[in-house]
């Protein structure tokens, strides 16, 4: 058995620079293009149309298919702040002796119904190489709606944060670590099956859902499984596991796929306790919308073209690239889709929020990246208005790989990131970070106080990943919230003890529940410090809630990093503090 490092600090405490340098794109929308759409807004704007340039679809008879993906990761490898942005897109049949290597901004699907209609006889691989065999930094890719024959039996995908592994089926194994058994924190897998074994080795921390997998060999510091056929039984902390037999409520990311040479959406349905994949049975359940009714959208579109298709009833395909707004995208009406491909990036500029949704239900965003502008916005995506009270509980609102960052690509500020009002909101899978590494980084350079704010009742999070933010990472009003699965790191930049101080609480919690909240339950939760500016810093607890019987949690740990800081309790009061620099976890398997 290979010894695994003991994992530290995910990226300050390497001391190992990302590299930032953008190579051009291999193909981006002509500035007459762009400011033709532009110049127009409110001319009525036509449904359907191409793809552009950045998604590269293939079908089996394609000539030179791993020259393209070569050429690819070649560009995205290292491009951690870059501006490329890609979708490869395989179209229903079977591909033979590829080894799809996956660098920055880099999605790639199947286009079939189901993942087994597109069946690739090889590797879709994520390894570490450009950084010195460390993982912890591989953000933003993703794999979606394939069938993978791994040549060697196991398929490496060594990833991060914001690298959603969805609606896969790998016909062997799957190892989450990079090669040599380096440092790696990542991640999430859903609607997926692992015919063989899941293997995380040097893996931090996991959250899988609504899955199947032949077996898991091992857990770091937090596994976390909801809704798992063959997930490990519940045994936190020793092994740190905590499993959910189901997932209260679920409804999967849509997809884009082929209905003979038309283009679709799959929207599909949801699911209320849900447990395996929902694609296992046959054919999925749910609808389909013709990509004649998506307006799609190109590099160079505005806010005023943007609205103006949705004002027109169209939803909308964002098509990779860079996306600057200079308002909100207003989304306000029932069930409108706005699905990016390749990591499409809303930059807010002017101190706009990026995008705003009414109270109103069956709304799904998904597949994109929100980068906060040099002015600071008050929030960046806000889920329903102030004061939102109405019941989506048949038809919820869904935010899905929608990942948030200040600062990294350039300075960037936002007071709050995402903010959640309306009832019975589902946010799975997002990273909300508050960049520690890249340009633009510095305590008030990406000043950026809250992550995540939920004031709305009822709402559910899976897989959770906020990060860095100067004041709460996650701070929490609303009744009946559910969490399964956080992951949290502290701000690593704060100057001294005073910079968090909360009145007489030392430290901001990573995860604060309001005291006026009487429901509330959480699962597999961790939180933790690397104080590199101030060792001496200490937090008072990681997370902070009321002390009330129906506010719950179950297998929640902090860390002190090479003793970079410590926390004095893991929740409120209760929890062992962390002390010297060991890196080894406390933990608290039940609250109160």
């Amino acid at each position: 058995m290979p010894h695994f490092p003991t994992p530290l600090s995910r990226r300050t405490v390497l001391g190992a620079a990302a590299a930032t340098a953008a190579l051009p794109a291999l193909g981006t929308v002509t500035a007459s293009a762009a400011e033709a759409r532009a110049a127009a807004p409110s001319a009525k704007l036509q449904a359907g149309g191409d793809l552009g340039p950045n998604v590269i679809v293939f079908d089996p008879s394609t000539p030179g298919i791993q020259a393209k993906l070569d050429e690819i990761f070649k560009q995205q490898e290292s491009a951690q702040f870059g501006t490329g942005r890609y979708a490869l897109l395989f179209k229903p049949g079977t591909y033979s002796g590829l080894n799809a290597q996956l660098g920055f901004y880099t999605s790639i699907a199947g286009l079939g119904l189901s993942p087994d209609d597109t069946t690739i006889n090889g590797d879709v691989t994520v390894d570490a190489g450009w950084f010195d065999g460390n993982a912890t930094q591989n953000f933003w890719r993703s794999a979606e709606n394939l069938a993978l024959v791994p040549v060697s039996g196991t398929n490496r995908w060594a990833v991060a944060q914001a690298a959603p592994f969805r609606r896969m089926h790998v016909r062997g194994g799957l190892n989450l670590s990079p090669d040599g058994y380096g440092w790696a924190s990542g991640g999430y897998i859903a609607d997926s099956r692992v015919d063989g074994s899941v293997g995380p080795y040097s893996q931090q921390q996991w959250y899988t859902r609504d899955s199947s997998v032949g077996g898991w060999l091992n857990a770091v510091w937090n596994m976390v499984f909801s809704g798992v056929e063959g997930a490990p039984a519940q045994s936190f902390p020793n092994p740190p596991y905590t499993t959910l037999d189901t997932t209260p409520v679920s409804r999967e990311k849509p997809f884009l796929y082929l209905d003979g040479a038309d283009y679709k959406v799959f929207l599909p349905e949801k699911r209320t306790n849900a447990r395996g994949t929902s694609w296992g049975n046959g054919t999925p359940r749910g609808t389909s919308v013709p990509l004649t009714q998506f307006y799609v959208a190109q590099p160079g579109d505005g806010a005023a073209t943007l609205n103006t298709a949705l004002d027109q009833g169209l939803h909308l395909l964002l098509t990779p690239g860079i996306y600057h707004l200079d308002a909100p995208l207003q989304v306000k009406r029932a069930g409108t889709v706005v699905l990016g491909l390749g990591y499409a990036t809303l930059i807010p500029d002017g101190g706009a929020t990026a995008v705003q949704v009414a109270d109103v239900s069956g709304v799904r965003l998904a597949g994109f990246l929100v980068d906060a502008g040099t002015v600071n916005s008050d929030t960046l995506l806000e889920i329903g208005p102030s004061g939102a009270s109405a019941d989506h509980s048949a038809d919820p609102i869904t935010v899905q790989d929608v990942f948030v960052r200040i600062g990294g690509a350039g300075a960037g500020k936002a007071t709050t990131s995402l903010v959640v009002n309306a009832r019975h909101t589902i946010v799975d899978h997002t990273w909300v970070w508050r960049a520690d590494h890249g340009d633009g980084v510095g305590w008030d350079t990406n000043r950026a106080d809250y992550g995540v704010v939920v004031n709305g009742d009822d709402v559910l999070m899976t897989g959770l990943f906020v990060e860095h933010f100067n004041k709460y990472d996650v701070q929490w009003s609303g009744e009946r919230g559910r969490t399964i699965f956080f992951q949290n790191e502290k701000a690593y930049d704060a100057p001294n003890q005073a910079a968090v101080q909360d009145g007489s609480v030392k430290g901001f919690a990573a995860y604060k529940v309001a005291d006026s909240v009487t429901d509330h339950e959480g699962w597999g939760l961790g939180s933790y410090c690397f104080y590199n500016t101030d060792p001496t810093i200490r937090q008072d607890h990681g997370f902070a809630v009321p002390d009330k019987p129906g506010v719950k949690f179950h297998g929640l740990s902090v860390v002190s990093l090479g003793g970079k800081g410590q926390f004095e309790h893991v929740i409120n009061n209760t929890g062992a503090a962390t002390s010297g620099t060991d890196t080894v976890p406390s933990t608290v398997v039940s609250y109160p």
